[in-house]
């Protein structure tokens, strides 16, 4: 059953127990401000400026993943030619 909590109830806690609270408290604590001066230094920093693409190298960009792309369909058209004739032989055993 339940107790029921009043003036009169005492519970016992060990000095070990207060002293780990106390510890974790004062590790919440401390990392809290330690969190605010972060926010704070970062307000101060500059903000960096806009990078704007040029068109050349957009191009460029595009030009590389399409050439990604290419190459990766031909690897794997490569792999399944290999699978298949891998298949075959198998199939003939």
């Amino acid at each position: 059953m339940a107790k029921e909590l009043s003036e009169n109830t005492s519970f016992k806690v060990s000095v070990q127990t207060l002293i780990a609270m106390g510890f974790g408290m004062a590790t919440v604590i401390s990392m809290w401000f330690v969190l605010q001066a972060d926010i704070a230094e970062a307000k101060e920093l500059p903000v960096p400026p806009p990078q704007d693409v040029s068109r050349m190298e957009f191009d460029m960009k595009d030009k590389n993943i399409r050439l990604s792309i290419e190459n990766t369909e031909k690897a794997v058209d490569d792999l399944k030619d290999r699978l298949i004739r891998i298949e075959d032989k198998l199939d003939r055993r």
